[in-house]
């Protein structure tokens, strides 16, 4: 007996591919719905994608919310959803790039609170650094250390770092410096 092989290669997806794919947008859709809108401008979405995202956050019935969000998932169709994706995948910290990134800025922060003199490098690295307001962080981070109380300037070092950071990262060989 001779197996047939009923499947034909067309150079289509099938039904089923596109339902999936349309799946996915509208799920992508929903997850763009469920931030808040500074994390929608940092993804820089199309105008009308970012209009029907912010449509949908003010709809508060569920069949109306379902169907915007439907809606939001048609609209991704004409869009190229790679920028989105990734600009998510950002945000939730999935990037290589992005947790490289935290990771070198919580160096920074752990030598600075080890030795007052790092932050002479950090300076360097970048000079518009209060170095005044620094130091009076560190001196409240290691006392918040000292009696176990909640880490308010340890982190507000970070978010400095941080800010300091977006404005403009670091030459190469100063990253390659702190391993």
């Amino acid at each position: 007996m001779q197996e047939e092989d009923f499947t034909e290669d067309t150079g289509r997806p099938s039904k089923t591919k596109k339902k999936e794919a349309m799946h996915e947008l509208r799920d992508l859709g929903a997850e763009l719905v469920e931030l808040s809108v500074g994390q929608l401008k940092a993804i820089k979405l199309p105008e009308n994608i970012f209009e029907a995202v912010r449509e949908c956050q003010k709809i508060t019935a569920h069949g109306a919310h379902r169907r915007q969000v439907a809606y939001l998932g048609k609209l991704m169709r004409g869009v190229d959803d790679e920028p989105i994706r990734a600009g998510l995948a950002m945000l939730r910290g999935e990037s290589s790039a992005e947790t490289a990134r935290l990771h070198r800025l919580e160096r920074f922060r752990n030598r600075f609170l080890e030795d007052e003199a790092y932050l002479a490098e950090i300076a360097a690295v970048w000079p518009s650094i209060d170095l005044q307001h620094m130091r009076q962080l560190r001196r409240n981070a290691l006392k918040e250390q000292e009696n176990n109380k909640p880490p308010k300037n340890f982190r507000a070092i970070f978010q400095i770092l941080q800010e300091l950071d977006k404005q403009g990262t670091p030459p190469a060989e100063e990253e390659a410096g702190d391993e």
